[in-house]
């Protein structure tokens, strides 16, 4: 039997934990401690590190975990992250004996121009690229770039596991109803997340139905989001790319 859990780090982070007991991976582990102390108290040895993108609060615990337990580390291939074992790039596939799990890789730029994400057992481990109701800041990608991520990521089962790395997801709601009020499971969603996080819960994984529900960011195919961005540019007609990088550039000023 598998068990996957959000490990929390730093003051927001999610370290995604998946073991059979026995052995374990870990997608993202920016601090090893954290990680150290839970392996030793559930008795578990760790085998991989998986790795979505180069920045630091993703990396952090490679050189530490990989000198305690000779774990693989995969990632992108980028000199910036420490420890890389094996290289990965989208279109990859990766098995892993032990525990027993089968990844596809995706590329999803955007966030960063190195990122790549994680699928297999009906999960997705997105890093950056996708929050709760959110997702990553373009920091060296483009618009266009990371629509085409997003357009990837919305081609998965609906029952998709959406595995984030931040635990962002009660104020990503609070911007979303700015440009996404009338939305219903919106309203719903608010309601369940906001009860969740008041019991010290996580609110992920969410699923990919949930996302494309109410995550304004996966929406931007949606008329509605399109009758925003259409606003937002003062012009008619925006095309998805574009609609993306509206509600993007909106919710940049939102953070400011």
């Amino acid at each position: 039997m598998l068990t996957l859990i959000p490990l929390p780090a730093f003051e927001d982070n999610y370290i995604w934990v998946w073991h059979d007991d026995r052995h374990a991976i870990a997608v993202d582990p920016g601090d090893a401690a954290p990680l150290i102390a839970y392996l030793d108290a559930h008795g578990l040895d760790l085998t991989a590190v998986l790795i979505t993108h180069h920045h630091r609060d993703h990396t952090g615990g490679n050189t530490p975990l990989r000198q305690r337990y000779d774990c693989a580390i995969y990632g992108p291939d980028n000199p910036r992250i420490p420890d890389v074992t094996h290289v990965l790039r989208g279109g990859d596939t990766l098995d892993l004996a032990e525990p027993d799990l089968h990844f596809e890789v995706l590329a999803t730029p955007g966030h960063t121009l190195d990122h790549i994400s994680y699928v297999g057992h009906r999960c997705l481990f997105c890093g950056d690229t996708v929050f709760g109701c959110g997702c990553g800041k373009l920091f060296e990608g483009s618009a266009a770039m990371m629509a085409a991520s997003l357009d990837a990521i919305l081609a998965l089962p609906d029952a998709t596991r959406v595995c984030c790395a931040h635990e962002y997801t009660l104020s990503n709601i609070d911007f979303a109803k700015t440009i996404d009020r009338n939305n219903p499971a919106l309203l719903e969603r608010e309601r369940a997340d906001r009860a969740l996080r008041a019991q010290n819960r996580p609110t992920l994984p969410s699923t990919l139905a949930l996302e494309k529900a109410t995550n304004p960011f996966l929406r931007f195919h949606d008329p509605d989001m399109t009758a925003f961005a259409a606003r937002h540019l003062n012009r008619p007609h925006p095309g998805p790319a574009e609609v993306f990088g509206a509600i993007r550039a909106a919710k940049d000023a939102w953070d400011g």
